[in-house]
């Protein structure tokens, strides 16, 4: 009786707190974004600030969650996030992922669909904030390196969705040619959640049965130095690249998730 009166609580807590997520963003939409737009003239200044914002509603969200006993979360190496211009590469097993991330960071930016640039909730947040959209095409890659090199900190998801629950990984070699093209070091970061929740293809209700926790481990950068391509070379230095962040992302964290 008690672990399915846990079960109903978890449930209809997360329900609560999708609600609020969803209130905020409509409410970023109709009044803080384009009082934003009006007040900072400046674009730079106004896309640091929206991002800002945007920080602390993920924190508060991310709170909101912890706090109702939905989720908790460990993190280890955190230090190593606390700097700006970084290529952040991670894992995406559940659907607050990015949440958890950008809550961290300070100036983070990412790739998001062409879609949320048009949602009710989701609109006025990525517009502001200058995320870079997924729909650029051939330039997508540059736009991707333009960012880092502009001192923001960009979260890329290799496998480019979700982590279907017991399916193998499978990184696509975007993240690859970021990297190597850019000559940018990668900050790995590896996520794990016990049990697993809000996994692809998982609706928000199907609630575990206890509450999940989330252990995040930021490690050593990877050297990009060490999978340089040579001329005309390229492809398989991105191939190889790939291979070496399938490996990487699929040991066994070093820290537990019980």
């Amino acid at each position: 009786m008690a672990d399915l009166a846990g079960r109903l609580w978890r449930m209809s807590a997360t329900g609560l707190c999708f609600i609020v997520f969803g209130l905020g963003g409509v409410i970023g939409r109709v009044l803080i974004f384009p009082l934003l737009r009006i007040v900072v003239r400046d674009e730079r200044r106004r896309v640091l600030l929206a991002r800002r914002l945007i920080r602390a509603a993920f924190c508060a969200f991310v709170a909101l969650m912890r706090g109702l006993g939905v989720i908790s979360v460990e993190v280890h190496g955190r230090e190593r996030l606390q700097r700006h211009g970084m290529l952040i590469l991670s894992n995406h097993p559940s659907l607050i992922d990015v949440v958890l991330l950008m809550a961290m960071i300070d100036r983070a930016d990412c790739i998001v669909k062409s879609a949320l640039a048009h949602s009710p909730f989701t609109s006025g947040p990525v517009r502001a904030a200058g995320f870079v959209f997924n729909d650029t095409g051939a330039g997508l890659v540059d736009d991707c390196i333009r960012s880092v090199r502009a001192g923001h900190n960009l979260i890329v998801f290799p496998e480019g969705t979700r982590t279907p629950r017991g399916g193998p990984m499978q990184l696509q070699r975007g993240s690859a040619n970021i990297a190597l093209r850019g000559g940018l070091d990668i900050t790995p970061v590896r996520i794990r959640v016990t049990p697993p929740t809000l996994s692809k293809g998982e609706p928000w209700y199907r609630v575990p049965p206890r509450r999940a926790h989330f252990v995040v481990e930021v490690d050593p950068d990877i050297p990009i130095a060490d999978f340089a391509p040579s001329p005309g070379r390229e492809a398989v230095a991105a191939r190889r690249l790939t291979d070496h962040l399938t490996q990487y992302f699929s040991r066994k964290p070093a820290h537990g998730t019980a």
